[in-house]
């Protein structure tokens, strides 16, 4: 008896849901924020801004651009796929241009702390580079090299050396 009168709610609740219009519902098309409607004669009722990432914060640059390019191995130069990054980070900058970043150099785990030091710097210096090329002033834009020190990966294999090899901005 018990398992019938759960069976006869779970009918009717998914009925009712399968009634439900798209307006009621939220689903649609759009910018993917909503904003607060006037009350209209029918019951139907308001709906309150979605938050999101605060314009121009770091939250903000990872969802719009992302916020890192990678490496080769033991190489400095941006990749295709780093300068389509870096050229919509300079995008984002001219869109904010309170905006500063600090630009993290990162190496792998192999090698010694120094040469990667300064491989790190090289990466950060070479992103720094090309966003000035960009148009992006040198004084919105800072470099320091962490080398090794800071793995986004731990692991002595390919894959995780690969996202070592990389720069990462941060919003000031």
């Amino acid at each position: 008896m018990r398992s019938k009168l759960f069976t006869f709610i779970a009918a009717a609740f998914f009925l009712a849901a399968c009634g439900t219009s798209a307006e009621d519902s939220g689903a649609g098309t759009g910018s993917g924020t909503a904003t607060t409607t006037q009350p209209s004669t029918s019951s139907a009722p308001t709906v309150a801004a979605i938050p999101g990432p605060t314009p121009g914060s770091q939250e903000h640059l990872v969802v719009n651009v992302g916020d890192r390019v990678f490496f080769d191995f033991d190489k400095s130069d941006l990749m295709p796929a780093g300068r389509r990054t870096a050229e919509a980070l300079a995008a984002w900058m001219n869109n904010f241009p309170a905006a500063t970043i600090t630009i993290e150099g990162h190496a792998d785990e192999r090698g010694t702390r120094e040469y990667n030091l300064a491989l790190g710097e090289r990466r950060a210096n070479a992103v720094h580079d090309y966003l000035q090329a960009l148009g992006v002033q040198s004084n919105r834009l800072r470099t320091i090299s962490y080398g090794k020190e800071r793995p986004a990966v731990l692991g002595s294999n390919e894959e995780a050396w690969a996202q070592n090899r990389r720069g990462v901005f941060v919003v000031n």
